[in-house]
């Protein structure tokens, strides 16, 4: 049967990309053919599943800073649009109870205001893929989402515990002190080298001291592994153990996706009640835009961050499920939330790879939701007058902008859209401005200078590259442009795009050693 499972998931992945689409929505569709060709779900399948989940919200913890969460525009707007999105949902299916000749809807209104609560929620495992894919996760939107889902996960952790009525243990409180045991985490992670043994403390502190933990205090396992991936995201190597991680996590999540399509089998009533309820995605997105340009986000913020969380979450097969078990809903509802969760991925799914077209479409008309006083880390930046720009200012973008400045001198300049890694620049005295090359209205509000020589794209995405590079064209910018690649097909398609020079800097590698090595060997004699 694995073999199977494993024949599906890779078949149907590979279809859905070929036409432009994640691979985790042709995961889900394998999840059901599987199902409805009435083959037994494999041992240990919900296992992988919840390891999956425990692994990427301890990488999001590797990656969170707590301080962002203290914001007005997470924890105000996480808090708003719950509380509106949960009643406008109730008063949506209540009227459908009264006006609709419909037996599933014949529910108590305690029944339709839990729904309402569940369908409220959006997808952090979800969401974090997509932004992952994107290469967004750093990026402004991204960290807004990423934020308001860790505020919705810390609800649910809170309402699980109220309507399961368990009571954390006296123990819980210990968790407090967990900040005491930094130094022995960033011991451990010093001493375990790198390979195999650094994966495996990785693990051990996700899954051993904080999953594992959290559960025998009476607290959720998930919300222990975020916490311990949040105590060591300050560690040097914090980066190093999510790259190590990233693979392990994605395998997980797998079973994730595969595991929603065998809940059941559904009925053509079920489909029906699943495809309608998904209509509320559009509600679901339009609540989300409105609170979150309140905070000051320009349209383009609020929609890419609406976009993305843009769907149902998996809470609502949990809520379902305890609903279930306590006789406020009938068991077919289970189902149905299963189904309804998997839809809202397909289709929320487009609407995030496509969300700068969509974007070029309608941000005028949304514009008039725009504050006038826009938020300081989403005002769009002019460069100056410069000769030389690098977008992306990591490790290979910084040390470009060290050799350039040799040549241009003061008229250089870096762009880079994480706030932390502009500040770090800035201390080295690098001249650095905080921007996004993935947003339209920053390429619409950089001048074409007579000056500007040279554009270096250094940025780890490639589809960012590339879109850069279609902005540049489409502006009319008449300067030579060099980019960085990882693989030969992203040489070739970057020089189809007729810049000066693709660096594939996996194979430039090795030539550089070989050009320092000749130049010590020459000093030597």
């Amino acid at each position: 049967m694995l073999v199977i499972l494993v024949s599906f998931a890779f078949g149907f992945g590979f279809a859905l990309t070929r036409i432009g689409l994640p691979p985790m929505v042709g995961f889900l569709l394998a999840g059901f053919a599987y199902n409805i060709l009435g083959f037994a779900p494999p041992a240990g399948l919900n296992v992988i599943s919840d390891l999956g989940i425990t692994l990427l919200l301890f990488s999001i913890g590797l990656k969170l800073d707590v301080k962002d969460l203290l914001k007005g525009e997470i924890w105000g707007s996480a808090t708003a649009q719950m509380c509106i999105s949960t009643l406008l949902i109730w008063g949506t299916l209540f009227l459908g109870k009264q006006y609709l000749d419909a037996p599933l809807l014949d529910l108590s209104w305690q029944a339709l205001l839990v729904l309402g609560f569940a369908l409220s929620f959006s997808s952090t495992v979800y969401a974090v893929k997509i932004l992952e894919d994107k290469g967004d996760m750093t990026a402004f939107y991204g960290r807004i989402a990423i934020g308001i889902l860790i505020m919705q996960d810390l609800f649910a952790v809170l309402f699980l515990s109220a309507s399961a009525g368990k009571i954390p243990s006296i123990w819980a409180l210990s968790v407090l002190a967990l900040p005491l045991l930094r130094p022995l985490l960033y011991r451990l992670l010093d001493l375990s080298g790198r390979g195999e043994l650094f994966i495996l403390c990785g693990l051990f502190l996700a899954l051993g001291v904080g999953a594992e933990y959290f559960a025998l205090v009476g607290l959720k396992p998930d919300l222990g592994a975020l916490v311990i991936g949040v105590l060591i995201a300050g560690h040097p190597r914090a980066s190093e153990l999510s790259k190590a991680l990233f693979g392990f996590k994605e395998l997980m999540l797998v079973g994730f996706f595969l595991s929603i399509g065998m809940t059941g089998l559904p009925t053509l009533n079920m489909l029906a009640a699943s495809t309608l309820l998904c209509l509320l995605l559009f509600l679901k997105t339009g609540i989300y835009h409105l609170i979150v340009s309140r905070f000051g986000l320009r349209v383009r913020t609020s929609l890419f961050a609406s976009l993305t969380l843009t769907n149902f979450s998996e809470f609502g097969l949990i809520v379902a499920s305890l609903a279930v078990t306590q006789d406020l809903l009938p068991p077919d509802w289970l189902l149905i939330m299963a189904m309804t969760v998997s839809i809202s991925f397909a289709l929320s799914s487009p609407l995030s790879v496509f969300a700068e077209r969509l974007y070029q479409k309608i941000g005028k008309r949304l514009a008039f939701l725009e504050r006038e006083r826009c938020h300081p880390l989403d005002a769009p930046i002019e460069l100056g007058r410069v000769r030389a720009v690098i977008f992306g200012m990591g490790r290979i973008g910084s040390g470009a902008y060290d050799e350039l400045r040799e040549v241009y001198g003061d008229a250089i300049c870096g762009v880079e859209h994480t706030p932390e890694r502009v500040d770090q620049n800035r201390s080295m005295g690098r001249n650095i401005v905080l921007g996004d090359a993935g947003d339209t209205e920053f390429w619409l509000k950089l001048k074409k200078d007579v000056n500007l020589e040279l554009i270096v794209l250094a940025m780890p995405n490639h589809q960012g590259n590339v879109f850069a590079v279609h902005q540049l064209r489409n502006l009319g910018f008449d300067c030579m442009v060099a980019a960085i690649a990882k693989y030969p097909e992203e040489v070739e398609e970057l020089s189809e795009l007729g810049i000066c020079t693709a660096y594939n800097m996996y194979e430039q590698a090795g030539a550089g050693l070989a050009r320092q090595a000749l130049e010590g060997c020459v000093l030597r004699e």
